[in-house]
């Protein structure tokens, strides 16, 4: 590092010193605290945008956003140049810099940083960082300090995307980095022309009128809701009613996806008026997706259709184009190509939905908790499909299938137009244009829920009876040292201490379709206990019968 890059680095972060006494760690949703106490922060992280993309000689992308949190808190996080989240090995290095006390300790971790990674702080490289932030208030005055920590490395261009959605500025990342356009309106275009398509390729005869075909959505007062106004613009074959989309209303309180998920009740807006009609419920900026009806006199009660329930629908969908795609006959043997297709999990999936799954002859993965495991996974496969119970996922295609359906659907084209495996073809390359292969979106996500429903003929009502969940009942334990507990198998085995495991499968035992799990929290010192049983009442004495396990184990913490 040259002195000029030196005097300008100790400048700049001078003018951002870090508030007393807060340390924060960048975790699957970057950094997140109360707005107030992040330009430090923030600043810091710019600079780390710009060495990733000195780094990776890629577009890099920066968002500010605290998601589902309320309003007066803000974060930041990094897009990779897929897209993706930053690479692990880098997370590190951003605790680090965001700890750093001072001026000169920062300017030391990011010389020995460079150094290590082999990064020149010349000029004579480019970097670029795409920048977006939601709604929040904050956001302004943080993009700002982003904005400097970019622009105190030599050869960084902060680009302002704008107030987006989180998965609009990842969309826009991994499209820069393929060479492809990547503004807002190639991203509304993009989705709505591949909505089109799934929409044009129902299949005659679908029960489409059948179902109610008006959709309300929730827009959590946030980003999602103001979009999904400007997409609903452009779009053909969707009657959508948005509310809460922030013109009047506080960003997620008492509305938004996270809400509906853990509350289980209507959110503001919401009524008895709305009883029986489709609703949707995304969160704040807009990577999470539930659907919900409003139940009758029910005192504001819901029937949840979350994570787990879309992903079953994709799953299906899918599935079925890809039977359909390769009923191969003598002539067509050698032409089919079987793709691996796998469902991935975590062990908080409702039994019921992997059950499900499994008798459907999918093949269903478990990872450890956390999108990035989640994501990493379903990459592994052709066709990777990953969903949460509170609606964070996607879908993944390998380029190689993509480039082998592009070439079969050209070969259908010529050879039998039409055909129903041709519309397979063509029902799948749309889906992969559709769905945000970046990362988690609400706004694609919800467009393929809504052609899925259209092609299948569902209503809501028959797409919530494909399973029922089992009850289920989470418990935080406190415990003197959470880091105590070891587990494998996705978490969901005990191996240290001896014991703890043996004692956990005893009372599981006692419980017709008893389940149960525990596994140390990342952030605070509890063990989280899991469990779920075929009555709520087993479910919540299975729960509490192992929390006093842990309690026995690991001695209570004050």
């Amino acid at each position: 590092m040259n002195d000029n890059q030196r005097s300008i680095l100790l400048e700049s972060s001078s003018r951002f010193p870090p508030p007393p006494g807060v340390k924060l760690s960048y975790g699957t949703s970057g950094f997140r605290a109360d707005a107030s106490v992040l330009q430090s922060t923030v600043f810091r992280v710019g600079i780390l945008a710009a060495l990733r993309s000195l780094k990776t000689q890629s577009v890099i992308g920066l968002m500010i956003t605290a998601s589902h949190n309320k309003v007066s808190d803000n974060g930041v996080k990094i897009a990779d140049p897929s897209g993706g989240m930053l690479s692990q090995d880098w997370e590190p290095f951003a605790d680090a810099l965001a700890d750093a006390p001072d001026s000169q300790r920062l300017l030391q971790l990011v010389d020995d940083f460079v150094k290590k990674e082999n990064i020149l702080l010349e000029g004579a490289q480019s970097a670029e960082i795409l920048l977006g932030r939601d709604t929040r208030p904050s956001g302004e005055s943080l993009l700002e300090a982003a904005k400097q920590g970019i622009n105190s490395i030599a050869g960084a261009v902060a680009v302002d995307m704008g107030v987006l959605t989180t998965p609009q500025l990842h969309w826009m990342v991994r499209a820069r980095n393929k060479s492809m356009k990547a503004t807002e309106l190639e991203y509304f275009e993009q989705l709505s022309n591949s909505f089109r398509c799934l929409i044009d390729l129902i299949p005659q005869g679908s029960a489409v009128n059948k179902i109610n075909d008006k959709l309300i959505v929730d827009g959590a007062n946030g980003v999602g809701g103001e979009k999904l106004e400007l997409l609903n613009k452009i779009l053909n074959g969707l009657d959508i009613e948005i509310r809460n989309s922030g013109k009047q209303g506080v960003l997620n309180e008492g509305v938004g996806a996270d809400y509906v998920q853990k509350e289980k009740v209507v959110p503001c807006k919401f009524g008895p008026a709305d009883v029986g009609i489709r609703c949707a419920s995304l969160d704040g900026d807009a990577d999470r997706l539930v659907y919900f009806s409003v139940l009758s006199n029910a005192n504001n009660k819901i029937d949840l259709v979350d994570g787990d329930k879309i992903l079953s629908l994709f799953a299906l969908f899918i599935e079925e184009q890809l039977n359909t795609l390769n009923k191969c006959d003598r002539d067509t043997e050698n032409k089919c190509y079987w793709p691996t297709l796998g469902v991935v999990q975590t062990a908080y999936a409702n039994g019921a939905s992997t059950d499900y799954l499994k008798h459907s002859g999918l093949e269903v993965v478990f990872t450890k908790t956390g999108v990035k495991y989640l994501h990493e996974k379903a990459a592994e496969y052709d066709i990777g499909i990953y969903f949460e119970a509170n609606g964070h996922g996607t879908i993944l295609f390998s380029e190689g299938f993509l480039h082998w359906l592009d070439g079969r659907n050209s070969e259908l084209a010529s050879t039998s137009k039409g055909s129903e495996q041709q519309k397979a073809a063509l029902r799948l390359l749309a889906v992969s244009k559709l769905i945000n292969q970046a990362v988690g979106d609400a706004l694609s996500g919800l467009l393929l829920v809504e052609a899925i429903l259209q092609h299948m003929g569902w209503s809501i009502h028959r797409w919530n009876d494909l399973y029922h969940d089992l009850p289920s009942r989470q418990l935080k334990v406190k415990v003197v040292d959470r880091t105590a507990i070891v587990t494998e198998n996705a978490e969901t085995v005990v191996v240290s201490p001896p014991g703890i495991q043996e004692a956990i499968d005893a009372e599981t035992a006692k419980y017709p379709r008893g389940r149960c799990f525990v596994r140390p929290s990342g952030t605070e010192d509890v063990v989280r206990v899991y469990a779920e049983a075929a009555t709520q009442e087993a479910a919540d004495n299975l729960a509490n019968s192992v929390a006093q396990l842990m309690d026995q184990f690991l001695g209570g913490g004050t």
